[in-house]
């Protein structure tokens, strides 16, 4: 059976809101799109490299997907670490909407996601990826469908945005998988589904 792995980026209060570019997604006015283009390094670079080589096939919310698929098919190539991948492997879209798909290699979903998911673990070899893909990821999370997390968290504070945890998601408990700081300070960890919380008390210091 597959594992299904998220990779997010989010800034230090949480916002995961356009990453990657200005225009990428100005909803609610979000005037700070491109936040974490002054932190790619050798580092970075190498990181997201070693996930998409574990990749089996892409599953990506349907704003993510047209962001992707209007730039990676124009790297065409086969070499690249990332277009490679994205542009030989299956790609699954979660949408409603989307009905005659351009890319090569994609198909739509749109049924019952839980059921769907379910089955494309079971029927993938090496790793259901979703980059991105914040609305998609916080149903995934609450379908207790998510194995792991690539979560990038970059040292900056935007004060406004779209956050990836939002309040009422599933109590759930993670345990560490590895990590490292990059050389310009972003923290990439890994975190592997564990559970639910376990809750205690510190115990009170003895009376005088």
């Amino acid at each position: 059976m597959g594992k299904l792995v998220l990779t997010a980026f989010v800034s230090l209060d949480g916002v995961h809101q356009a990453p990657g570019g200005t225009q990428e997604d100005t909803r609610d006015g979000f005037t700070q799109g491109g936040w974490t283009v002054p932190y790619a390094d050798k580092d970075f670079g190498v990181f997201i490299a070693h996930v998409f080589d574990r990749v089996g096939a892409f599953l990506l919310g349907r704003r993510t997907y047209d962001i992707f698929a209007a730039y990676w098919p124009r790297v065409t190539d086969p070499q690249d670490p990332v277009a490679g991948p994205l542009n030989a492997l299956p790609k699954y879209v979660a949408s409603a909407t989307l009905k005659d798909p351009a890319w090569s290699g994609t198909t739509v979903i749109g049924g019952d996601l839980t059921k769907e998911v379910t089955e494309l673990k079971g029927s993938t070899e090496g790793e259901l990826q979703v980059h991105g893909s914040a609305a998609l990821a916080q149903s995934l999370l609450a379908a207790d469908l998510v194995d792991a997390i690539h979560l990038l968290t970059f040292p900056v504070v935007l004060g406004a945005g779209r956050r990836l945890f939002a309040p009422g998601g599933l109590p759930t408990a993670f345990r560490h998988g590895g990590g490292q700081i990059t050389s310009k300070g972003v923290s990439i960890q890994t975190y592997e589904r564990a559970g639910r919380p376990e809750y205690g008390d510190f115990p009170l210091p003895e009376a005088a």
